[in-house]
């Protein structure tokens, strides 16, 4: 090579590298770098505690299971160094070596991302991109943060971070959580071999999963043992001695226990960060719900729930039961076919569908991973179960189960005793409580029937017509087909007639009792039309309950609240009952309200609801309610001291049980005698309504 072409090859390099330098500088001056803030969720802080109405301890708010470097075992160390970045403790966060390596061979001889850049991964590029543009820039991303990462924190806080962060599958988020889990023991117990399996598991926990795939498992235990004794943390015997063992756990599913996984908890959070705005405002101090150590004592009532729980439990076990025996869940293939479309949008709405599209997956790609078969976590009424499944076949079956919602409030306090959204946190988060709006069916009835009373000046012996009613274009009918006669308003609503309801609203005229609704504390929309008398309303259990709470609580309206007081760390009170004071505001004169309260009682006595007086001597007023084709059951039980909301249903109202009738007034009967037999609750079957 001659001096010229030496010239031109030079020239033609520094072009290359500058070009490439000016690029680089390009992309990370448009790039969007997120701050570090959020890796403090990872250092100590103090949870705030939430207690129970009787001061139990029922659940904390936190930001992770801290675990500390002193007490992780050197063996999960060492293994953690030598399977992950062997020059951990040289480099600043980037190991130059391991990336010229990925580069020169295109990563065909493993990635290079140290541990610093993992922990960056966790929290905040989460999934490798499949664009590898986009890859690029998460890459890039990793590696800027990775070395501010490390002049923030030391080694030791670092590898605290990751090991905390990391989920291990089966509520094992963070190596302490994992212990527990796999092995039953502190995670500063584990042994060579445990640490080896976990360490393993870091490059992925379900392909390495010691319960789901044992054999893989082991070999990816013995490749961590390998580069233990590669880089001298272990001896050749030591080595020979740990690879010749069976794989041995210990499995125990751990409970989010203290955890907040409970619908209730986000409703908490609402109320108390409203009132740490205000608080803030007042007094300039900073609070923060998951590390200020505050202690959260609530209306909620632990037994109370557990009953609640217990009772639908019992039912609905029986029904799904039911359900499935009789081959309906070939009905729900056959509906979700029917219903294509929505079964599409349900997919297009999940996160694994939503991770996959944002990682660069194209839709025929998602699809298949859908239809792909792997092991799988299941909700059964037995407990959970692990089953080899597609995520399709799971999400029919998932939408093969009823769900639930049940509210229970004392009417004179607003306190918000039991709260059940659904019928299992951790399988299904969507709280049906608050969110889910549902046809309400005729427990809207006794709001029509208020509305007439307030207008009219109506009594419960006020005959009304139960002849057939049409309008031009709608002929209602009775859920008996029983027509003819007048019937007092207490008969009618007992027997829950349509056409009584129908006429009463005509009378009132649909605005009128939509105006009823709204200052009985509803804030959904209601259809200004006659069907409204039906419940053709989409409205939650939370606003029914509170609009129907008027009643027996003798017309006034109060809003619910679940927090009684708080203290700070210190166990000063920074808030009580006077910070939490009931808004209260009178919607019915007492004697109107009276006077529906007693209606609803017929429904009980002589009505839709009779079964009840063969159970219970006490006061009950009540109403039961179901929509189209029985897609939607309500019932709604009022005593003295509590009013109980249930409402229980499929996801999606195509799905129905033609053959059972009312499916929340059992568990609201178990329910209530199991808080009858509790003889440490205020409730007596001798209350007496006001």
């Amino acid at each position: 090579m001659n001096k010229k072409q030496i010239y031109i090859t030079l020239y033609i390099f520094w072009i290359v590298i500058i070009s490439l330098i000016i690029s680089f500088y390009i992309i990370i001056k448009s790039l969007t770098i997120p701050k570090l803030s959020v890796i403090e969720d990872s250092i100590i802080s103090q949870s705030s505690l939430v207690y129970d109405i009787n001061n139990k301890l029922i659940g904390k708010f936190y930001k992770n299971k801290t675990i500390i470097y002193d007490k992780l075992p050197i063996n999960l160390i060492n293994a953690l160094l030598a399977k992950e970045d062997i020059r951990f403790k040289k480099h600043s966060g980037i190991d130059v070596k391991s990336l010229l390596r990925v580069i020169f061979y295109l990563g065909s001889k493993g990635g290079g991302s140290t541990i610093s850049q993992q922990v960056i991964k966790l929290l905040y590029t989460r999934n490798i991109n499949k664009n590898k543009y986009k890859r690029i820039r998460q890459k890039i991303i990793e590696c800027i943060l990775a070395v501010k990462l490390e002049k923030i924190y030391s080694k030791e806080e670092i590898i605290s971070i990751y090991l905390n962060k990391f989920d291990f599958l089966f509520n094992s988020k963070g190596i302490y959580m994992a212990a527990k889990t796999y092995f039953n023991k502190n995670y500063s117990k584990l042994n060579l071999e445990e640490s080896a399996i976990l360490v393993g598991m870091l490059e992925n926990p379900r392909y390495y999963n010691p319960v789901l795939y044992p054999d893989r498992c082991i070999k990816k235990r013995n490749l961590v043992l390998f580069q233990m004794k590669k880089y001298h943390f272990i001896n050749d015997k030591i080595y020979k001695s740990a690879i010749n063992k069976p794989l041995k756990i210990n499995f125990n599913l751990q409970k989010k226990e203290l955890t907040f996984s409970t619908y209730y908890a986000d409703y908490i959070k609402s109320e108390v960060n409203k009132f740490i705005k205000e608080y803030e405002k007042k007094t300039g101090k900073i609070l923060d719900l998951n590390s200020s150590g505050l202690n959260i004592y609530t209306s909620i009532d632990s037994n109370m729930q557990k009953y609640a729980e217990d009772s639908i439990k019992n039912h609905l076990k029986y029904i799904q039961e039911n359900f499935f025996d009789s081959k309906n869940i070939k009905n729900i293939y056959f509906l979700f076919k029917k219903h294509k479309d929505l079964f599409y949008k349900i997919i297009r709405n999940t996160k694994t569908y939503l991770d996959l599209k944002n990682n660069g997956y194209s839709e025929k790609e998602i699809m298949n991973k859908f239809r792909k078969k792997h092991y799988i976590k299941i909700f059964t009424w037995e407990g959970d179960k692990i089953v080899y499944a597609s995520n399709l076949e799971v999400l029919l079956y998932n939408y093969s189960l009823l769900q639930v919602a049940m509210l229970s409030v004392e009417p004179n306090t607003g306190y918000i005793k039991t709260w059940i959204g659904g019928i299992d946190f951790n399988h299904f988060k969507y709280d049906h409580v608050q969110n889910s709006k549902r046809q309400i069916g005729s427990v809207f009835k006794p709001i029509v029937y208020a509305t007439a009373i307030n207008k009219f000046n109506y009594t419960p012996n006020t005959k009304i017509s139960n002849y057939p009613f049409s309008t031009e274009n709608w002929i209602p009918k009775n859920f008996n087909n029983k027509y003819g006669g007048y019937y007092t308003l207490k008969e009618a609503l007992a027997y829950s007639l349509n056409t009584v309801a129908i006429r009463l609203t005509y009378q009132t005229t649909p605005k009128s009792v939509i105006e009823m609704a709204y200052k009985m504390g509803i804030k959904s929309y209601i259809p200004n039309n006659l069907t409204i008398a039906l419940g053709s309303a989409d409205l939650t259990p939370y606003e029914i309950t509170m609009a129907l709470n008027i009643f027996p609580n003798n017309g006034i309206y109060i809003k619910p609240r679940i927090l009684l007081k708080i203290t700070n760390r210190f166990c000063e009170v920074i808030a009580d009952q006077n910070t939490f004071a009931i808004s209260k505001k009178e919607v019915l004169n007492k004697k109107v309200a009276s006077m529906v309260l007693n209606l609803m009682q017929g429904v009980t006595n002589f009505g839709t609801a009779k079964f009840l007086r063969y159970k219970f001597k006490a006061e009950i007023a009540c109403k039961t309610g179901t929509t189209n084709n029985y897609a939607d059951s309500w019932f709604i039980g009022i005593v003295p001291k509590l009013i109980t909301t249930i409402w229980v249903g499929w996801e999606y109202p195509f799905i129905n049980l033609y053959y059972i009738y009312n499916k929340g007034l059992p568990i609201w009967a178990n329910y209530m005698l199991k808080i009858y037999d509790d003889k440490n609750l205020s409730y007596s079957e001798n209350d007496k309504f006001n």
